[in-house]
């Protein structure tokens, strides 16, 4: 086979072009699962925050605040 050297090389060239493009820029829906990841954090961490603020001390901390507010 006579090919071309400088058409091989394109060839090749081309083909690493792409390649290279597809590994740099391949993070398609990357961003909707990072907003995923950190709205699935912000529900843990509600939840987290409504069994500690319903428990009785922190109640009974938060009730005292509120009544020392309206008091002075």
């Amino acid at each position: 086979m006579d090919r071309n050297p400088g058409t091989v090389l394109a060839g090749i060239q081309s083909r690493a072009r792409r390649m290279i493009s597809r590994i740099t820029h391949d993070d398609e829906g990357a961003e909707t699962a990072e907003y995923a990841i950190v709205i699935m954090a912000a529900v843990a961490l509600a939840g987290v925050l409504v069994v500690v603020v319903q428990s009785g001390a922190v109640s009974s901390i938060i009730e005292d605040l509120v009544v020392g507010a309206f008091t002075v």
